[in-house]
């Protein structure tokens, strides 16, 4: 039976979420633009997937908008933001270690005439708070700092973040697509202007994401068309897409505690596995600042493509790193802006859990990388002895 330890990258459709979509693409598939009863069924549909979107993230459900993806969300917050706050300065403030679709836009505003900081981060993926408050200014106009980190789960200190809008008036977004249902809403700081989200990362369908935005924040659309969304994202909604994600966010809102210790305690077994079966690993996740759910080891001698290949074979799947750019060659920005050497860079394998994992599944997962690490070392050995 197959193991699935990549999470972060996305996870399985909740049975209800799946069951909810099916039903709105059999019969609830009306355009909530439509004005006879098909439409405003639809739009009721709409309302109570914003609800608990919003729920879920602790926010007023008017604030929640509709995308296709969290890269779209954040595509729109970081765009959209900076073309209606330009008349104050153009400069914008983010970390080394974001996302590619946070980091992407930033270096197309750079090319087109922003100035961009880009903050380093420590050896636990933490942003230097000296740094970043040395780049602040009177021209800051954006900040765009992850709630939790894709590769390593770092949590990153939004509210020491938040603290110098008073004085520096910039709009502060987060990047809250691994954060969200692992972290409580209420732990975000209320001073957050727009969080991006994304529904399959917390077992929703793909293909929906959203974007919470503040109150008389004003944005400009990077989509334009027939003004669905209040204006900021065109096109018919997704709404079976839409509704499995309301169910998701219901879920995840009612069984948060339990299955948040779950994961923490699947998580820690994990690692104290691998810590006392397998020699020379390096855990690269910081324990007690990350979100439960993702722990990234470094198995020294070990190329993680391989062992992630290996592992493949007795169907367990886990990744080396975010699952956007592990197709590519190339090392982990991450771990890199992080200090780590390109060695332990080229072993390092993510781990990502969910409430669907086992203890079963952990003790067998450690046994097979065991099995695996040994016969790679000991061919290592053979190969330097010729």
């Amino acid at each position: 039976m197959d193991i699935y330890f990549d999470n972060s990258a996305t996870t399985a459709v909740s049975k209800e979420a799946a069951d909810k979509a099916y039903e709105i693409m059999l019969s609830g598939f009306g355009n909530p633009s439509s004005l006879h009863h098909m439409g405003v069924v639809a739009e009721e549909e709409l309302k109570t997937a914003r609800k608990n979107v919003a729920l879920l993230l602790a926010r007023d459900e008017k604030g929640i908008i509709f995308t296709a993806s969290g890269t779209e969300a954040n595509n729109l917050a970081i765009l959209g933001s900076v073309k209606t706050a330009k008349k104050k300065g153009n400069k914008i403030i983010t970390a080394m270690i974001e996302h590619p679709s946070v980091l992407e836009p930033c270096r197309y505003l750079e090319r087109n005439g922003f100035e961009v900081s880009y903050i380093k981060v420590d050896r636990d993926g933490i942003i230097d708070l000296e740094q970043f408050e040395e780049a602040l200014d009177e021209n800051t106009v954006l900040v765009s700092v992850m709630s939790a980190n894709n590769e390593v789960g770092t949590i990153q200190p939004l509210k020491q973040i938040a603290s110098f809008k008073d004085k520096y008036d910039f709009i502060l977004h987060t990047d809250m697509v691994q954060g969200m249902a692992k972290i409580k809403g209420e732990e975000i700081p209320r001073e957050v202007d727009l969080i991006s989200v994304s529904g399959h990362k917390i077992h929703a369908p793909k293909g929906v994401g959203g974007l919470w935005i503040r109150d008389k924040l004003n944005l400009s659309p990077i989509v334009f068309g027939g003004g669905q969304e209040k204006g900021l994202r065109s096109g018919t909604e997704n709404l079976p897409a839409i509704a499995g994600f309301s169910v998701a966010s219901d879920q995840a809102f009612r069984n948060f505690d339990e299955r948040i210790e779950k994961i923490k305690t699947l998580r820690n077994s994990l690692k104290e596995g691998l810590e006392n079966e397998v020699n020379d690993i390096r855990i690269n996740t910081p324990l007690d600042i990350s979100i439960p759910s993702i722990l990234n080891v470094t198995f020294m001698d070990v190329r993680a493509e391989v062992l992630l290949h290996t592992l493949e074979q007795d169907g367990i799947y886990v990744s080396t790193g975010s699952a956007c750019s592990s197709n590519k060659k190339g090392e982990s920005h991450v771990l890199k802006a992080m200090g780590l050497k390109n060695a332990d860079i080229e072993g390092a394998i993510r781990f990502s859990l969910s409430g669907y994992n086992t203890y079963k599944e952990v003790e067998t997962v450690v046994e097979k990388v065991k099995n695996a690490v040994i016969s790679f070392r000991r061919l290592g050995s053979l190969r330097q002895m010729r």
